[in-house]
């Protein structure tokens, strides 16, 4: 697509989509009632004085809230507007429409309700306190576009101080699927996590809890190398947080030319166009590209496959095979979680939600799901090492993975009978 097409067609999804956002009614999301309403009985039932006897059962007894209220089924969507899509640090409020887009995504696929929450604080203690006392509400936290490094020490407050699911997407949830993408074309190209040189580009929350998630599935630390603006992140830099520095490496390379020379996977988390073709014609046979960046990736499909007609490629984008969706994700995650009434989401639930994501590329596709994207057959290989976002099988298998994965580490207080 020229330039001139791509912004007449950039121009047209924005107006379309000022006009979806605010017609026929301003916003994406509802709240409706799940009670009849309808006579003078139910009115006392719903509100005074019928209301008063679950009062008194919670206040006995706090798990009871979960049969007499919606806890059990409601998420917040909370941010503090500071690393909102591509768009930087907008601001508390402007990032409401994302936090509503997150809440359509929970409900579409997973049948959970969500608040949105905006959180105006001036610093991340502000935004922890805010959090911590509004969790009663709910029966888990969605952390969305936080930005790094704080994202992480905030997570791991609200972690230590909260009884419910605290889960921040941007990290955990790329990473469970760049994960579960790379094993399925890691078999494919006949290389192993464990052998595999690995090039991160982006060291925010993705690059980092991707990171961490691959050297539990296997990978070694050493042959992993992070690359953010100013170069390798190795041991001999001071400039470097306590984030980036437990990822460090002892290495002569320097720069991201330097590391591509000789990978095996590249995963970019970072912005448009910064690889080039020579770095990718520099990778070791059969690699593999993540090239994340939205809508821009890192490098294009096409100029990849022209350098290089061994690797199997992925981006973040719908229109190119292998879409890195944290959909694939989050929504069954949590789905998962609130079934078994789980403390947290700990990192067995992680590896659990990525076996079974890798696992369900091997099954046969239902005919619905190539209906959907136009397609007469679709098989695990090059062009499908992850599920399409709306396969119906993602909900059972994902979920109940991390259901059982959450009793048998020991996190769930419910034992349903498909746990």
């Amino acid at each position: 697509m020229s330039d001139d097409k791509k912004t007449d067609a950039d121009a047209e999804l924005n107006a379309a989509a000022l006009v979806y956002h605010e017609t026929p009614r301003p916003g994406k999301t509802a709240i409706e009632i799940t009670k009849s309403a309808a006579t003078q009985r139910d009115l006392s039932l719903a509100y005074t004085p019928g209301v008063a006897e679950p009062v008194r059962r919670i206040h006995a007894n706090a798990e009871d809230a979960y049969r007499y209220t919606n806890r059990g089924n409601l998420v917040a969507v909370i941010t503090d507007g500071t690393a909102v899509l591509g768009l930087g640090n907008v601001g508390a409020l402007a990032g409401k429409p994302v936090m509503e887009g997150k809440a359509v995504l929970f409900k579409r696929f997973a049948d959970i309700d969500v608040f949105d929450i905006e959180v105006d604080a001036e610093t991340p203690e502000d935004f922890i306190e805010t959090v911590a006392r509004i969790a009663p509400t709910f029966g888990g936290i969605n952390l969305e576009d936080l930005a790094a490094p704080h994202c992480f020490d905030v997570e791991q407050a609200l972690i230590e101080r909260l009884d419910i699911p605290v889960f921040h997407d941007d990290q955990h949830g790329t990473a469970i699927i760049i994960a579960a993408g790379l094993l399925n074309a890691l078999e494919l190209q006949g290389k192993s996590l464990a052998d595999a040189r690995v090039v991160v580009l982006g060291a925010g929350a993705a690059g980092i809890a991707s990171i961490k998630l691959l050297t539990e599935l296997g990978a070694s630390p050493e042959k992993i190398l992070t690359v953010d603006r100013k170069g390798v992140i190795h041991q001999g830099r001071t400039d470097l947080n306590r984030h980036k520095a437990e990822i460090a490496v002892e290495t002569e390379r320097r720069t991201l030319a330097d590391a591509f020379e000789g990978a095996d996977v590249f995963i970019g988390l970072s912005g448009p166009d910064l690889v080039s073709p020579e770095m990718l014609a520099s990778m070791a046979p059969q690699p593999i590209v993540f090239a994340l960046s939205n809508p821009v990736p890192e490098i294009r499909p096409e100029v990849a496959l022209k350098v290089r007609d061994d690797l199997i490629m992925a981006t973040g984008r719908s229109d190119y095979p292998n879409q890195v969706n944290n959909v694939l994700g989050f929504p069954f995650i949590f789905r998962g979680a609130l079934d078994v009434r789980a403390s947290r989401i700990n990192m067995a639930m992680c590896i659990a939600a990525v076996h079974a994501l890798k696992d369900l590329t091997k099954e046969p596709v239902p005919a619905s799901v190539l209906e959907a994207y136009g397609l007469d057959a679709l098989t695990r290989g090059p062009d499908y090492i992850i599920p399409k976002p709306l396969d119906p099988r993602l909900r059972e298998s994902v979920a109940g993975a991390v259901a059982r994965a959450a009793v048998a580490s020991g996190v769930a207080r419910l034992l349903p009978d498909s746990a």
